[in-house]
Formats: structure tokens, sequence, C-alpha cells
């Protein structure tokens, strides 16, 4: 409560008379709207003769304060040859060793930012900024493709069998998958080459996106890609949040039930089971990301029809039973863009499954 010196004075006034009438202090600073720790600094400033708060008045130089030529010191030991690599964590205890003491760490670090000299030193490369990856839409099929190696147990200890799995972004279809027992930049090529012949699609202009793993950034993997004129796309390294689409499809294989607790014996076993999944999960699975269809509904284009069927049904359901609908029906609306690695993701609405 900031009040002129003669109103302040009036205060203290009331107080000791209220006061003196048998109050107490406490209530009387209530009944003023007053807290009692105020009333009593004005009373001591009242005592001194200085109406000034005491942020007013010039504060006493501390007894630990560093001197001039302490600071000057600390910034010649962190600039000199010897130690201008160095970050105060190492320099102060290597002072100690010597028996020397010229300040803490983050005496050190304060001294050093005032003066702008906590610059990046030293040969190691500077930490920079790792931006997202470009966002891409997908309209339709065949527009942005999404694939990702993962490891398969196999009986040997230490030794794996690895699927590579390629995903149509818009419709969550498997395009195509194998199980090879190595990681090769030149097995995933002749791998998409042969999905592309599958699907008789032209990749040109067709996102591709992956990790930033050996197969993915190999030499003949970039050349095919280059050579079919396919857009490259990569994640920010050690970021599985910029490939969403292949780690969710790997959790949902893994999660599977069914799928082996044991080891697989052969690439031709993991290729048994894997073929099953696929079948399952592109024409059994429906996916809650694309309304409850197929990934293979869905990539052929017949999931309008299935999901304008559905909003029939749920608008029968409504007009036999009115009084049980309070509001709308549930949402079939088809979804007709999906998103990778949007500049801002925004939370989704979430669905009615109420009715």
């Amino acid at each position: 409560m900031s009040l002129p010196l003669d109103a302040r004075v009036e205060i203290i006034g009331l107080v000791r008379e209220a006061v003196g009438s048998g109050a107490r202090r406490k209530m009387a600073c209530e009944t003023l709207e007053l807290e009692l720790r105020t009333l009593e600094r004005w009373e001591l400033d009242q005592e001194r003769g200085d109406g000034r708060s005491q942020s007013d008045l010039p504060r006493p130089r501390p007894v630990n304060q560093f001197t001039s030529q302490e600071l000057e010191r600390i910034v010649t030991i962190a600039t000199s040859r010897e130690f201008r690599d160095l970050p105060p964590t190492q320099i102060v205890p290597r002072l100690a060793d010597r028996g020397e003491y010229a300040g803490s760490e983050s005496s050190f670090y304060r001294v050093l930012h005032a003066r702008d000299l906590m610059g990046h030193r030293g040969k190691v490369r500077a930490p920079h900024e790792r931006h997202r990856p470009q966002g891409f839409v997908a309209t339709a099929p065949c527009q942005v493709f999404s694939w990702d190696i993962t490891y398969l147990k196999s009986e040997v200890r230490g030794v794996y069998f690895y699927l590579y799995l390629f995903l149509d972004v818009f419709s969550r279809k498997i395009v195509g998958w194998d199980v090879y027992p190595a990681e090769s930049a030149d097995l995933a090529a002749r791998l998409f080459e042969k999905i592309c012949r599958y699907e008789g699609l032209d990749p040109k202009g067709l996102v591709l996106h992956a990790d930033n793993g050996g197969p993915m950034k190999g030499a003949t993997m970039l050349a095919t890609l280059q050579r079919l004129g396919v857009v490259k796309s990569f994640s920010r390294a050690s970021v599985s949040d910029d490939n969403p689409y292949s780690e969710a499809l790997f959790r949902t294989l893994k999660y599977r039930p069914g799928f082996p607790s044991k080891p697989f014996r052969s690439v031709d076993e993991a290729r048994a089971w894997i073929e099953g999944f696929v079948r399952w999960y592109n024409t059994e699975h429906l996916h809650s990301e694309i309304g409850f269809t197929t990934p293979d509904s869905r990539h052929r284009g017949l999931d309008v029809e299935i999901l304008a069927r559905r909003h029939e049904v749920y608008l029968a359901a409504r007009k036999r039973h009115p009084v049980r609908w309070s509001g709308a029906t549930r949402d079939w609306t088809r979804i007709d863009s999906v998103a990778l690695n949007p500049a801002c993701r925004e939370k989704k609405p979430s669905r009615d499954l109420t009715h």
C-alpha cells in the first residue's frame, strides 16, 4: 500500500487511539483493511524520521561482491589459451588442483554471461535447432508413402530378421513389405520398385518419408528415388514422432494378439506370420483414424459408400426412436485429407461414440 506521509501518520494515530480504547492492533488493522506488517513498517519509518520506503534508500555494497580486479581475473582465466575451450565446470576444479580459487562455477558463468563470452567455443560443432520436416497432405491414395524397418527376433541371440514395411499415409494400407536377414539400401530400393509395379503407379512426384537409418539414406536407395522422380522426406535424427504412421503400425503389429512370444526360427517363418498380419490389417482391421473402415476399402475408394450406408442406418434408428437421441447422430463424415508432419498439430475433435 502506497500512501502519502500525512495519510500514514493519520492512520497510525487512528490505530493507536483504537488500541488505547481497548481494541487489538490486528483487529484495528483489519477494520482499516491494512496489513499489520505494513503498519509496523510505517511506525518504524516514523521513528527514523524518514518517510521514504526502504526501496528508495541507497543500498549498501554487499560484503561478498567481487571487486573489479577479481572480475577481470575471471575473464582473463576463462579466455586464456589454456582454458578458452573449457566450460567453468572444468576450469574451477583444475584451478583448485593448483591451489588457486578465483570463484565458483556459478560466478564464472555469471561473469561470462555478463560479458557475452558464453558463445560456442572449441572444435565441436555448435548445437543448432532441428526444424520439423516439411509437411505434406495426402488427399488420395499413392500420394504420400511412409516406410521403415523393424527388428524381428531370431533364435540366435543377437541376430535379427528385418521387416521392411511401406505404408500409404492416406489409406493406411500396407502397400508393400518383405522380411530379409539384413538391412540394405539395395533391398529397400528393389522392394520399392516392386511396389510401384504392383500398384501400377507412376512414382514421379510421390512423397516417400522415412527416418534417418542407413538403408533409408543409402546410395542405392537415394539413386533409385532420384531416377524415379520421388520426393524424398526424412525425419529429424532420433525423433520418432516425425514418422508417426510407420511407428504406430509397428506397435499394432507387435501388440497384435497372436504375435509370436518365441523368436522366429527362419526368414520363411517370419514371412508367413507377417503375411497373415498384413492380410488381416488391410482387409479386416477397422482403422480408427479412417472412420473405422479397412485400409483396403479406403485405398479403393469403397469407404465412401460404407460411411454413407452407416449414416443412413443411424438416421433410420433415430427416426424409429427419436426420444433416444438428444442431438445429431454419430458423425460418419469421410476424412478427406491426412497430414504428415503438419506445421501446427491441432488437437483432434473427439468423435461421439455414445450412440
